[in-house]
């Protein structure tokens, strides 16, 4: 198939991208900036802003929908902004595109977590109600905005994703550090629990996904067993050799980051019903296996 990518050049989209490559997909990058790298087709252009680029999507099978800017920083105004507005102006351009094509596409729009809020010890299936606070508003409007295409006829997956693992950036690029420098533990009182997922099962569930046409709206992206922010801690102090025991307080939490300690100390334990239901086999079921697997242990 032809793919169009947006968000490509990031962390889960370099992964996912060389999976289709491999798997003999013809693949389109949408960059703010070339990047050339061998093997896709590299398209300029600003995906919250519309414009030329907007002509190529109908030209393309599959539309996948990874913009977003990080949530990984201090949130002022500006940058809740720029949170909000990379998500779902970007997803409301990618509609109107859409409108334009000849119906047949499949549209796979990224989501996350936090569109369940803080949820305790309660199990978060795709059927689950969305929560509250400033991530869940967000997914909630970037939900919807995706769903829009279903009205031109079109196949939709919202693919909510996990703490995506892998070397080179996203949670592992953030925690390794302070875990290297004999300071890295759980947040607050560690009883979070936390939805992940290795790169590789992440690429081989969009594979799944397009291959199933019976899979549409939500589906979770994340393994089967969600841990605790402890065990995480614990998992991932071993697999670099590591203590894992400071414990940054709540208090200083919110204290150094803000409104971004919602990120953090939220409780949300996802689980993957539909790709479970439909047959997807798990390459990493366990925390262990993908940490191993990462940091050949």
């Amino acid at each position: 198939m032809k793919v169009f990518v947006t968000g490509g050049t990031g962390f889960v989209g370099g992964f996912l991208c060389r999976a289709l490559a491999e798997a003999g997909h013809e693949v389109t990058i949408l960059t703010r900036r070339a990047a050339p790298q061998e093997g896709f087709r590299y398209l300029t252009g600003d995906p919250t802003r519309e414009g030329p680029w907007m002509a190529a999507v109908p030209e393309h099978d599959w539309i996948i929908n990874l913009a977003g800017a990080s949530i990984f920083a201090h949130w002022t105004e500006e940058k809740k902004k720029i949170i909000h507005d990379s998500r779902i102006l970007t997803t409301r351009n990618l509609v109107k595109a859409l409108a334009a094509g000849d119906r047949r596409q499949l549209f796979c729009s990224t989501s996350a977590p936090g569109y369940f809020g803080h949820r305790g010890e309660e199990v978060l299936t795709e059927e689950s109600p969305p929560g509250d606070g400033f991530l869940g508003q967000v997914a909630l409007e970037w939900e919807e905005e995706a769903l829009k295409a279903r009205e031109l006829g079109l196949r939709v997956v919202i693919t909510r994703f996990g703490l995506v693992l892998g070397r080179g950036g996203g949670i592992l690029g953030t925690l390794e550090p302070a875990f290297r420098a004999f300071v890295g533990g759980p947040a607050g009182d560690g009883r979070q629990w936390m939805p992940w997922i290795h790169h590789e099962d992440l690429c081989r569930a969009y594979l799944f996904v397009a291959a199933h046409p019976e899979l549409s709206g939500p589906v979770h992206f994340c393994a089967p067993t969600p841990v605790r922010n402890w065990d995480f801690a614990k998992a991932l102090g071993r697999a670099l050799g590591r203590p894992s025991f400071l414990a940054a307080p709540v208090f200083m939490l919110r204290l150094v980051l803000g409104e971004l300690s919602e990120a953090v100390l939220t409780s949300q334990r996802m689980v993957p019903g539909k790709l479970q239901a439909a047959g997807f086999d798990f390459r990493y079921p366990t925390l262990e296996q993908a940490l191993a697997a990462i940091y050949g242990a």
